[in-house]
């Protein structure tokens, strides 16, 4: 398969980019965003996922091998071809995919054309296990909050007071913010039960 194309920008539509590699023009198909990293005239690398079916072979390119992963990985959910997995990457970065589907927001996905509410639950359903957490400088904070001790015990705090533990572990997120230094787990606590009063 062909990995990535490196050549000469030739030419640029709504939708594609031909890269000319020695004398050959190769059409990649490539989201708003990567098509805006490109100028015409100009050499270039585009990491690319080859599409193959019975009457095409098509060449998706990306901005960088994160994107081309996170291209392949969302087809192997149920339903999602490679034109609604390029939309995907079209309205989401690799990142707040991973946060979509890791955090179960369905509302973010139901953003991306062609994604209802079914569709979003399918994805997080069959891909939350395996999309791996967002490399970003804000994941090792929120991996920090995930992990900080004082957070499990919000939760069952709020679980034993009859809330569910998505609930539970929505409103302590919503109030990590405050947990600074040596965090008093009471207060929290209450100011998760306003979070929640008020939703």
């Amino acid at each position: 398969m062909i990995a990535y194309v490196r050549g000469q920008v030739t030419g640029i539509t709504l939708n594609s980019a031909v890269v000319d590699v020695a004398g050959v023009g190769f059409q990649v198909m490539c989201s708003p965003g990567t098509l805006a990293t490109l100028r015409e005239g100009h050499e270039a690398t585009v990491p690319t996922s080859m599409v193959v079916r019975e009457d095409s072979m098509t060449l998706f390119g990306f901005v960088d091998e994160d994107e081309k992963s996170c291209f392949e990985l969302v087809q192997t959910a149920s339903g999602v071809g490679p034109k609604l997995a390029q939309a995907v990457l079209s309205v989401l970065s690799p990142d707040d995919l991973r946060r979509a589907i890791t955090s179960d927001d369905v509302k973010t996905l139901t953003k991306v054309p062609g994604i209802g509410h079914k569709g979003a639950q399918r994805i997080i359903l069959e891909l939350r296990d395996r999309i791996g957490a967002p490399r970003g400088a804000a994941t090792s904070q929120a991996a920090r909050v995930a992990q900080a001790p004082w957070r499990d015990q919000v939760v069952q705090g709020l679980v034993g007071l009859g809330w569910s533990t998505k609930e539970a572990e929505k409103a302590t997120d919503a109030v990590a913010e405050h947990a600074q230094g040596t965090p008093d787990v009471g207060a929290l606590l209450r100011a998760a039960l306003q979070h929640l009063s008020r939703g």
